[in-house]
């Protein structure tokens, strides 16, 4: 009788060690997928259970009962997070229950760069890979009434940055995190503003920031910009900037601007209304921000381009038409030039 029980047990020992031998081999095993990469979506609130099924109908060639026993096994079948994700061949359970637990979701990212006009945005929300277009079908206001902003205008709204999300975020979530960036950068940079600055309110800081951003060709030279706008709105003098008169004219601007367009009157002709436009004209970043609320302490009105990017900055017309005279030469017209 021992001899019976002792040869029954060393059998069940045997099938035991070789059921555990045969599992600790399998969770080391390569998943089979049906092509390089795999989309897995799972749900808040989905069970262990719901969860190994999502990976089977996902089509990864495993038994969910299998996978699902591995789980539980593993003592981390509740630690499993929701979230998109991106199984690659080579993926075994062991280290697909390391992904499901650490939440490591499959992201891409999308870069909004400063100085772009809000159709730039829109176009790049539309190339955003795997970004589902929830805005569309809308227009410009129906974009800000559903991110709780209705009848403000979208430009300049948003932060320039690189977003990252996760596979099947919608266009919206990402512009929501953009506006509410641009909100904290803007009042960041409002509670540092210096004393006595020609600007009443953060959205003037807004706007004025935006024209900045699209006038610096040099970072050195921001402040210094800043100041000969600051000097003009306290005169009365029209800023005079080609940048919002481009803005102003949309899509008929070909790349080249005319005299005739200065002279053509739009909201944000800066050459035939005095003060600032009545919207930003792109995206401003944190240094443009910066510089609209700390100009350089200067007496300049004008500037020009150098050519190489930097600035000659004049506080005197007679002085800056030398300048443009040295770096314009060749112009039909020196006063059709930024900063005039």
């Amino acid at each position: 009788m021992r001899r019976f029980f002792l040869k029954t047990f060393l059998l069940v020992a045997f099938v035991v060690l070789g059921a555990g031998a045969a599992a600790l081999w399998w969770v080391h095993q390569p998943l089979r997928l049906p092509a390089p990469s795999v989309d897995l979506s799972i749900e808040p609130g989905t069970t262990p259970r719901g969860i190994a099924q999502a990976v089977a109908d996902a089509g990864v060639d495993v038994p969910p009962q299998l996978l699902y026993w591995w789980f539980r096994f593993s003592g981390q079948d509740r630690q499993m997070r929701a979230g998109s994700y991106e199984l690659e061949r080579g993926i075994t359970p062991r280290t697909l229950l390391s992904v499901l637990v650490r939440g490591e979701e499959a992201t891409r990212s999308l870069v909004l760069v400063e100085g772009w006009t809000f159709r730039q945005v829109r176009a790049a929300l539309a190339r955003g890979d795997q970004l589902k277009p929830e805005t569309a079908s809308l227009s410009d206001e129906e974009v800000m009434s559903r991110l709780g902003r209705p009848g403000v205008p979208p430009e300049g709204r948003f932060f320039p940055d690189t977003y990252t999300y996760s596979k099947g975020s919608t266009d919206l979530a990402l512009l929501q995190r953009a506006m509410r960036a641009m909100d904290k950068k803007l009042d960041a940079a409002w509670s540092a503003r210096a004393p006595g600055i020609a600007l009443k309110t953060p959205d003037e800081a807004l706007i004025l920031a935006s024209i900045v951003e699209k006038e610096t060709g040099k970072a050195q030279d921001r402040a210094e910009i800043a100041a000969v706008f600051h000097n003009r709105l306290r005169l009365g003098m029209p800023l005079q900037t080609d940048p919002t008169v481009i803005y102003g004219m949309g899509l008929r601007f070909d790349g080249n601007l005319r005299k005739k367009d200065l002279q053509t009157d739009t909201p944000w002709n800066t050459y035939t209304r005095n003060g600032l436009p009545p919207t930003p004209i792109a995206m401003p970043g944190k240094a443009a921000l910066l510089a609209a609320v700390q100009p350089a302490q200067s007496k300049s009105l004008y500037f020009v381009s150098r050519g190489d990017g930097t600035s000659h900055f004049s506080s005197s017309l007679d002085e800056h038409n030398r300048a443009v005279n040295r770096y314009q030469r060749g112009a039909a017209d020196p006063n059709q030039r930024s900063g005039q």
